[in-house]
């Protein structure tokens, strides 16, 4: 039997029982999808929960989802392509900031990105830049870099993500 899964990584200063991974997780098991939120609130080093995640061997018999959220995004992007990863759903990644190691460019078929035009922490240019050289599809939302305002928003990108993925 087939089994797609879908793995949540959290933020810097959240934990895998967050809102996005509350309002996202619900969304992924109504399309047929196991899911698992992973703590990683035992070390803040961003290579250290690229290491964790690997350890942890994320893995489905069918189609496998990776989400991040900030620098959840920075550990599943790096993490992707050594877990053959189906699909990447990040949330205002960790990119283009100081103290982060140049990020990935994982081969992941499907990747879509929503950012906050006014993300104080990460830079929406940096963003672009970024999904513009993956090919992602990119959501710029009128939102801040918690995304909290626009969980139904985010909700429903993500179904249509999972569907697409899903085949």
């Amino acid at each position: 039997m087939t089994h797609h899964h879908v793995y949540y990584a959290h933020g810097k200063g959240t934990g895998p029982r967050g809102h996005k991974s509350k309002a996202l997780l619900p969304i992924a098991e109504q399309a047929g999808f196991a899911v698992e939120s992973i703590d990683f609130t035992a070390t803040e080093d961003p290579d250290e929960r690229v290491a964790m995640l690997l350890e942890h061997r994320p893995q489905a018999t069918g189609r496998l989802v990776l989400v991040g959220s900030s620098m959840g995004g920075y550990v599943m992007a790096n993490a992707a392509d050594e877990l053959g990863a189906d699909g990447l759903f990040l949330l205002a990644p960790a990119i283009g900031i100081p103290g982060y190691p140049a990020y990935p460019a994982p081969t992941t078929r499907h990747q879509e990105i929503v950012h906050g035009w006014r993300d104080a922490l990460i830079p929406p240019p940096s963003v672009v830049t970024y999904a513009e050289r993956q090919r992602a599809r990119l959501h710029l939302l009128d939102a801040e870099h918690d995304l909290n305002d626009h969980l139904p928003t985010l909700q429903r990108l993500f179904a249509d993500f999972l569907q697409r993925v899903a085949g």
